[in-house]
């Protein structure tokens, strides 16, 4: 097991009614920033309990957060917090409402000219503005995590930031409100979190016997609850360990003192930046040319993965690793998810190369957990995804 230092700062209040202890974890005398998405919570009764939690402290709302949090979009939100000498963010809504609160959260205490800086020359942020969230779409894990994605649609670039100071205060998780999502979501939902785990468990042994079963235990659960969850979305039992499972995906517990990968994230943030084609959705377009291609410097795992997640018992290593990820593809298709980008668009041929290059123009000479995924290897992986 690799040496780590583990802390998540982030309070969790889990279950019915903890939105009305909205107002215990706020502190006195707040400006609040309220920021939500497309308005789909004045719809499904979350607006009317926050807002009734935040009756005692001053609000400003900001809606229209897009489904990948835009850039120019949230430089509208930031001229208000410095207009309005906001104090507290309030993040009501799934990952790109969150992921965008953490931009706005070092944004408003960044010192420099450009904030776009802090995504194009990852800025880790040490300090942010604080916040909390109300979670309403269980997937990111953005809600325990100091991670971000922000999208600018001008450039078609998509790029991550993170740091200590972004981890929320509290958040808010609340099952019952996995009833009103629709279930394309609840799909894209079960399949980023079952990538979210893959990408720090699908790399190479290092006897980390506990976190390889912490990920096998999520990746369990998230098979088992799938068929339930997208039978009926108030299923508050399955809607109780779909929630949880999201979380604890990507709340740091399971990458600490191992090595993780990451490379199918980088490829599929391109697709959405190209394409507008949900997040969840590109990583099942890339994971299965991903694996196969790097399949001799990850078939341990994949082996593992095959014998422990799918009861694949039989034939050699190399058999079971291929099975293994045979069974990831038929599992996010088990959801509704199409694989191929060919499903998506028509303009797919020459993406493999666009991508490639941008790469290249980074600087990104070698992803994956070994830094050994080329953009020459990008190229390939992608083309085989078509």
């Amino acid at each position: 097991m690799n040496n780590f230092q583990y802390k998540n700062p982030t309070k969790i209040l889990f279950g019915k009614g903890q939105i009305e202890n909205l107002t215990n974890e706020i502190p006195e005398n707040a400006k609040i920033l309220m920021l939500y998405g497309g308005g789909s919570i004045k719809k499904n009764g979350i607006y009317d309990q926050v807002s009734k939690s935040l009756s005692k402290f001053e609000v400003i709302e900001f809606g229209g957060i897009p489904a990948n949090p835009e850039y120019e979009v949230l430089m509208e939100a930031l001229d208000i917090i410095k207009a309005e000498n906001i104090t507290f963010l309030l993040a009501v809504g799934g990952g790109s409402v969150i992921d965008g609160t953490k931009f706005l959260s070092a944004a408003a205490l960044y010192e420099g000219s450009e904030p776009w800086n802090i995504l194009a020359k990852n800025i880790r942020t040490l300090k942010g503005m604080p916040f909390g969230t109300v979670l309403t779409l269980p997937a990111t894990g953005s809600e325990m995590n100091s991670g971000a994605v922000v999208t600018r649609a001008e450039t078609k670039e998509k790029l991550t930031m993170g740091g200590p100071g972004l981890f929320p205060v509290f958040s808010v998780l609340d099952p019952e409100v996995v009833k009103s999502i629709p279930q394309h979501q609840i799909a894209n939902g079960l399949a980023d979190a079952f990538t979210h785990v893959l990408e720090q468990y699908m790399t190479y042994p290092v006897d980390a016997k506990l976190q390889d079963r912490f990920a096998e235990s999520i990746l369990q659960t998230l098979i088992e609850v799938a068929p339930a969850i997208l039978k009926d979305t108030s299923d508050y039992k399955a809607a109780s360990n779909f929630m949880w499972s999201c979380t604890m995906a990507l709340n740091g517990l399971i990458q600490q003192g191992v090595p993780s990968d990451w490379a199918i994230h980088m490829m599929g943030h391109e697709l959405t930046a190209l394409f507008g084609i949900d997040h969840a959705r590109t990583l099942a377009i890339i994971a299965e040319g991903h694996y196969t291609y790097n399949l001799d410097s990850k078939k341990d795992k994949l082996a593992q993965y095959a014998e422990r997640v799918w009861n694949i018992t039989e034939g050699t290593k190399e058999e079971k690793a291929v099975a293994g990820i045979q069974k990831t593809t038929e599992f996010y298709q088990s959801l509704g998810i199409k694989t191929k980008l060919s499903e998506y668009t028509e303009d797919y041929k020459g993406t493999a190369q666009i991508i490639s290059k941008r790469f290249e123009e980074r600087g990104w000479k070698g992803l994956g957990e070994k830094g050994k995924v080329s953009p020459s290897d990008v190229e390939k992986i992608v083309e085989m995804s078509y």
